[in-house]
């Protein structure tokens, strides 16, 4: 007898290998696991138990149900969710996760109460984050290219920059996205509420909130969702917290150039802000305690720091800041090599989730040792009403996850079933050039004992690189070996975060290099990149003409 079983929490192959040798060791069982379609096609002999099949699933800490689905390219689908009628949903936060969940369920019919202790809604990416920080990327990037082309028949010119003006721009496209996207979806939701203050549990079901006016509230819900998102992570170094320093939060709506700004950190936040006053006319220093995104593919920071250094950006590697002072409308930095002066400080070290004051000991919800709620693939924490998505959880800290997780959050607290798969999540940072990541790089690969091929490809490669007279940068492409079936892609270059959907569409359908070598793509494009990167896999691409496909 042959069954076809849905599998739910794997996050990689190595998974799927794991649950396929727990159902082969059972007898009579004969297992095909295949992580793409998240399906185990299993051949059963008569008098196996399918109830000890499922239960095996779920010893490895996964599950199983069983699927008259035969399809074996197909992801499960997400449900819609049940009927959430009746039920009332508290939600603490109002940013993008948050939205996402308290749309979803009041579609299933459930009454949703946002609590939200700040004094505007919309949470860091409309205000603080991903929208005005892109302004200011843009506008930087432009007045590079006044500055430095690469044309001949184009003169350089250094741009006139008005700061006051941009930041005024910036801060009214803000203020309009906050209020069509967030203040615009709440007055016209009926069955959406907002109670202005803090919020501490009482008890799983039970909220009290410290209203913003004076007095309490107690809000009792059938299910809560904790989306409190993130603040800028400040490190214990002396003498920081004395100085008047910047965090994101801040340098963002700067209206001024600083003569000469640090910064304290190394990553997304770090290289983009750095980047963008640089271009905006500070001189500019890194000080990063190991190397520009040491978190990522090594040769993804090696050649962002080329490209910063090649600009006039000053990038220290492997330093540590031991103190810090003000002095005499100067901040000082001690560190091994020596005191390093500016007259602005830009500490970007990550984020801290802002589950501190939210009485989360009194229930009993796990969290990790940055305070990050844990949650796993249906959002769940370990105590049953609570749910959690966005940058409070351990999730990666990106918008679109956390609005994936609302929605899913909220299928699953309408009684339904809903998994937020991140084995293809795309990943970008907006500098020049751009580096995005999706799937998993060599390193990740063989932590999880994959073995792997790579190719990489070089933008001097790439036609509309070389028509653009911009071949700074690289394609690299991670695959099974063997099954050349394609795992992740590093990119870095101009149109990156343009680049890497294709490459995510490819992880997600388990595609090989050899199927993603043979599609059309578009000529002249940089997203040809990927394909001429995959061919390498099986041919030398210098000896190809233009076009050949």
């Amino acid at each position: 007898m042959q069954r076809t079983f849905a599998i739910t929490g794997m996050t990689c192959e190595h998974c799927a290998r794991t649950i396929e040798e727990a159902l082969n060791a059972l007898s009579g069982v004969r297992a095909d696991v295949t992580y793409p379609a998240r399906r185990a096609q299993v051949e059963l002999s008569d008098g196996a138990d399918e109830t000890a099949l499922i239960d095996a699933v779920r010893a490895k800490g996964y599950d199983a149900q069983v699927s008259d689905d035969d399809r074996t390219g197909a992801e499960p689908p997400v449900a819609a969710g049940g009927d959430g009628s009746g039920l009332h949903i508290a939600i603490v936060g109002s940013g993008g996760g948050a939205f996402a969940a308290a749309i979803r369920a009041a579609e299933a019919g459930a009454r949703v109460t946002l609590i939200e202790s700040g004094a505007i809604i919309g949470g860091t990416c409309v205000n603080v984050g991903c929208v005005p920080s892109k302004i200011q990327i843009r506008a930087a990037e432009l007045a590079q290219h006044q500055r430095d082309n690469p044309f001949a028949g184009l003169a350089d010119h250094e741009p006139a920059i008005d700061r006051p003006r941009i930041q005024a721009q910036q801060q009214a496209r803000v203020a309009e996205l906050r209020q069509t996207k967030y203040q615009n979806v709440l007055d016209d939701n009926p069955n959406v509420d907002m109670v202005r203050g803090r919020a501490r549990f009482e008890d799983a079901h039970t909220l009290r909130v410290d209203l913003h006016g004076g007095g309490q509230q107690p809000i009792t819900a059938d299910r809560v969702l904790i989306a409190t998102g993130a603040s800028p992570a400040i490190p214990p170094i002396p003498g920081l917290t004395d100085t008047p320093y910047w965090t994101s939060d801040e340098a963002v709506f700067s209206d001024a150039a600083p003569e000469h700004l640090l910064v304290i950190g190394s990553s997304v936040v770090a290289v983009e802000q750095a980047q963008a006053f640089a271009r905006l006319g500070s001189r500019m220093t890194i000080l990063a305690r190991s190397s520009l995104l040491s978190s990522d593919d090594p040769d993804l920071g090696a050649g962002l720091t080329e490209a910063f250094r090649a600009e006039g950006i000053e990038v220290r590697e492997h330093t540590e800041v031991s103190a810090v002072r003000y002095d005499s409308g100067q901040f000082v930095l001690e560190t091994g090599d020596g005191p390093i002066r500016g007259d602005r400080l830009l500490v970007a070290a990550g984020r801290t989730p802002n589950t501190g004051d939210l009485g989360l000991e009194r229930v009993g919800v796990e969290t990790d040792a940055r305070g990050a709620v844990k949650v796993d693939a249906h959002l769940r924490t370990n105590v049953a009403p609570i749910y959690a998505t966005g940058d409070c959880t351990d999730l990666p800290q990106l918008v679109y996850v956390a609005a994936a997780g609302g929605t899913r959050a909220a299928v699953n607290m309408t009684d339904g079933q809903a998994e937020l798969d991140l084995s293809a999540m795309p990943a970008v940072i907006f500098t020049e050039p751009q580096v995005a990541t999706v799937g998993v790089d060599e390193g990740q690969a063989r932590v999880r004992g994959i073995e792997t091929e790579t190719r990489t490809l070089g933008l001097d490669n790439v036609p509309r690189a070389l028509a653009n007279f911009e071949t700074r940068g690289f394609v690299k492409l991670v695959a099974e070996a063997g099954s050349h079936r394609l795992l992740g892609a590093q990119i870095l270059a101009p149109e990156a975060g343009e680049m890497i959907q294709t490459a995510a569409l490819a992880v997600h359908q388990a595609m090989t290099v050899e199927a993603l070598g043979d599609l059309l793509f578009p000529y002249l494009v940089h997203v040809e990149a990927l394909k001429l990167c995959a061919q390498t896999f099986t041919k030398d691409v210098e000896q190809l003409s233009c076009c050949a496909g």
